[in-house]
Formats: C-alpha cells, sequence, structure tokens
C-alpha cells in the first residue's frame, strides 16, 4: 500500500488528502504522522525526499513523488471514481492557473506564519510581515472578481487548490476576517466546504512528533 508522509497541520498535505478522497482512493493509501518543520530540516524524511517536506508520497514499486500537484496528479490517473481534476486544452490550462494561484496563497499564508510567529520577536520582520499581508488582500481581491467564473465550471485540481487555501486562511488567520467585503468568494467557498471530501480532512494542531 502506498505510504503519505503526512500532517494535519499543512494545506499541501490536505490538498493531497482532498484530492485522495474525491478519486476514491483514500482508503488504499496509508499516512504516517511526519514531523516537517520548514524551519528544521528532518533527517528522515530526507532520506526519502531531500527537500525535507510534505506530502511525500511513497508508491509500492520504490518510486517516490514529492509535491501535492504531483501527488495530486497520480491520485487523478490512478483513481477510477470523482471528478477529472485535471481536464485536457483550455480547461485544464485554466485549472492549473488556478492551481498555482492556490498553491501560491498557501506559500504566502506559510511565510506570514513563519514570519510572525515561529521567528523570535527580536529577528521578525514587521516590513515582510506588511508583505504577505498585501499580497493575501491581493490574492483575495483577484479571487473575489474571479467567482463566478470558479463557480460555473466542473470541479478540478484549481477549486480544489484554492478551497484548500482558504481553509488554511480561517485555520491560521482568522482573525483577518478575509469574507468581509467578498461576498461571492464567500458563497463559492461555502459550497466548498459542503462537499463530504472537505469536511472529511479538517485542520488540527496536534502534538508534532518525535524527530
Amino acid at each position: 500500500m502506498p505510504l503519505l508522509h503526512w500532517s494535519p497541520r499543512s494545506p499541501y498535505v490536505r490538498k493531497t488528502m482532498i484530492a485522495l478522497h474525491e478519486k476514491g482512493l483514500s482508503d488504499q493509501v496509508r499516512t504516517v504522522r511526519t514531523g516537517a518543520d520548514p524551519m528544521i530540516p528532518h533527517p528522515g524524511l530526507m532520506a526519502v525526499n531531500p527537500l525535507s517536506k510534505i506530502p511525500t508520497l511513497e508508491l509500492e514499486d520504490g518510486r517516490v513523488l514529492i509535491d501535492s500537484h504531483v501527488i495530486c496528479r497520480w491520485a487523478d490517473r490512478t483513481g477510477s471514481e470523482g471528478p477529472r481534476l485535471f481536464p485536457e486544452g483550455e480547461a485544464g490550462l485554466l485549472a492549473e492557473r488556478d492551481e498555482a494561484l492556490g498553491a501560491g496563497l498557501m506559500d504566502i499564508a506559510l511565510n506570514w506564519l513563519i514570519e510572525g510567529r515561529l521567528r523570535d520577536a527580536p529577528q521578525r520582520s514587521e516590513a515582510m510581515l506588511a508583505v504577505w499581508q498585501t499580497k493575501t488582500a491581493a490574492v483575495l481581491d483577484w479571487l473575489e472578481v474571479h467567482a463566478p467564473s470558479l463557480a460555473a465550471r466542473p470541479f478540478d485540481i484549481g477549486h480544489l487548490t484554492i478551497g484548500t487555501a482558504l481553509m488554511y486562511l480561517d485555520f491560521r488567520f482568522a482573525a483577518e476576517e478575509w469574507r468581509k467585503h467578498r461576498p461571492a468568494l464567500a458563497a463559492w467557498h461555502a459550497g466548498f466546504l459542503a462537499r463530504p471530501s472537505v469536511r472529511r480532512e479538517p485542520f488540527q494542531d496536534d502534538p508534532r512528533p518525535p524527530g
């Protein structure tokens, strides 16, 4: 059975798990809680994935897949259920554009978290915190304008990634109230949150496993 290095804290892992549920593969992949602190390399994980990042998927034939994009592509090709996450042609181009946008929002949020909460106070940069906040608002405003077009097309990897990124903002930056003044995006995201695959994969702060 494939082995997925997993954490309930990571937006990239949650994206992957939602894809596995959508494609009917969640019961065919074993998960293992793996610590992947962005500021502390994990020697054990680096033996499998030199980037020391999760998600990392170890397949039964010895191949190792790294990055949520690659693992979601594997799920889309392997699973026989659910929507086509990576459609062909122009639809596929839009799906992967929106996947990149959602993944970029995750990257921004994680950098914001590191700068604002994981660094010791004397090392924090107020200028960089302002940058992450400004970029987050810009992405959200873009999504508000494009929410109708998101709602108009079938569910794909773009929806999955953007929806997961917005959930991560709820998890780590709820006080920012991203829904305020963005009614179209909030309405679209409410539908995303109702999907069974999404309800099965909540974010949570669990005890970190030993290194």
